[in-house]
Formats: structure tokens, C-alpha cells, sequence
């Protein structure tokens, strides 16, 4: 099946906006809430919408695609565990897309262009990866995305990137990055499920996954720091 004729819908809760997407020929029918809001209840409300607006059914799609982190610990628990609750009913697919993937496509002008996507982990780090355009699955990751301080992050290779994400404009220091391109509206973004969607549809033939196999991709192994830890961060 061709990508143009893919059904796929898309969820998303990791970061400050819980968003749902439904794509359906070429085309994608969306909804997003910010300010903490993803719970499941949104999550499966907007689900309904946006079906109910494509004339679909669960039953009638050809999998689910779902943002499996980096992310809030809560917020990607939710992603995964209403994705996985679908596809299982619906016995569909499912396929991980990342939200630092998402963040890159947002961005990505064709072959041979290159992102950095950042994302606000909190407790002074970013969630980081650097991207380049990918025919066959929209993008592709250049190295592994980490988690670290903002003075860690590094372009690799170096060149021209475009930057996104919210990590630039808590952390202004990443804009000086070497050829790094960054403006107001770029460093406002967050992952969304359009482009969640999109990976998805690419991504589906050959990579989807039994639910039970889908997993959140965290980064981080800590969701607190202690007092000597946040002292110690508190006087950089």
C-alpha cells in the first residue's frame, strides 16, 4: 500500500501539548491541548473526534503510531499505554516514533538538510538529537539522542542545522551552537502528532510492532534530583 493511502492515527502526550492525529489520504485531521493537559481521558476524547470527523473506525485503520519519548515520565506512559489499549482492541499495529523525530520534520526542507531538535528535560538538561532527511522513513537519526546538560550538546557532523524545540529557548546558550539556525517560532515548538502521523505511515509496512512490544524511550533514568545534586546545579 502506498503511503498516500495509509490510515493512520497518531497520539502524543510527552511534552506540554497531548496531541491526536488522524492521517487519511495524504491528508491529517488533528487536535491538541496544552498546559499539561494529556491525560487519557483528553487523549481518548480527541481520539473520537478526530475519527468521527475521518468517517473512520479503529477498525478501519491500518495501524497506530505513537510518541514514545523522550518526554514527561507520565505524559509517554500515556502515549504508549492508550496506544497500546487500541491496538489491541482494534488488533492493529503499532509503530514508536520519537518526539525529537517529530520535532525534526517539523523542520526538514528535503535531501541533504539536517536538524537539531532540543526538548526541556528539566533539572538544567535538554533531550537532544541531530537529524537529516530520509526518503524512506522521513528522517533519520545522525548519532543517538542523549540527555545532558546544554553545554554537552555537540552537531554531528558539523554543518548547517535547523534548530527546533523548546530546549532553545529555556537554554539561549544552545543557539550559539556553530551553525545552528534558530528563530522565535522554531524554538516554541513542540512534538506534535501530524508529524507523528506521517513517520508512522512511512514507517508501518515494515516496522510495526505488536503492542505488547511498543516501549517508552526515556533517556533519563532519574525524575528528581537530590539536595546535593540540585545544590550542585543551582551554583553553575
Amino acid at each position: 500500500m502506498r503511503v498516500l493511502e495509509m490510515r493512520v492515527l497518531a497520539l502524543d502526550a510527552a511534552t506540554e501539548a497531548c496531541s491526536v492525529a488522524l492521517l487519511t489520504n495524504g491528508a491529517a485531521i488533528s487536535r491538541t491541548i496544552e498546559s499539561g493537559k494529556g491525560t487519557a481521558l483528553n487523549m481518548l476524547r480527541m481520539a473520537e473526534e478526530v475519527l468521527a470527523e475521518g468517517q473512520m473506525s479503529l477498525s478501519t485503520l491500518d495501524g497506530i503510531a505513537a510518541s514514545v519519548g523522550p518526554g514527561a515520565f507520565t505524559g509517554v506512559r500515556i502515549s504508549v499505554a492508550v496506544a497500546q489499549g487500541l491496538a489491541f482492541g482494534a488488533d492493529l499495529k503499532v509503530v514508536p516514533v520519537t518526539t525529537l523525530e517529530a520535532l525534526a520534520l517539523q523542520v526538514l526542507e528535503g535531501p541533504g538538510s539536517r536538524a537539531i531538535a532540543c526538548l526541556d528535560a528539566r533539572m538544567g538538561e535538554v533531550y537532544w538529537g541531530c537529524f537529516g532527511w530520509d526518503d524512506a522513513r522521513g528522517v533519520i537519526e545522525c548519532g543517538t539522542s542523549r540527555v545532558g546538560p546544554p553545554q554537552s550538546v555537540s552537531l554531528t557532523p558539523s554543518g548547517r542545522y535547523l534548530g527546533v524545540g523548546r530546549g532553545f529557548s529555556a537554554y539561549p546558550v544552545l543557539a550559539a551552537l556553530p551553525g545552528v539556525e534558530i528563530d522565535a517560532v522554531r524554538s516554541a515548538a513542540l512534538p506534535n502528532a501530524r508529524e507523528i502521523a506521517r513517520l508512522g505511515a512511512l514507517r508501518l509496512a515494515r516496522e510495526g510492532l505488536d503492542p505488547a512490544d511498543l516501549k517508552p524511550l526515556y533517556l533519563r533514568d532519574k525524575v528528581a534530583l537530590t539536595e546535593a545534586e540540585r545544590a550542585a546545579h543551582q551554583s553553575l
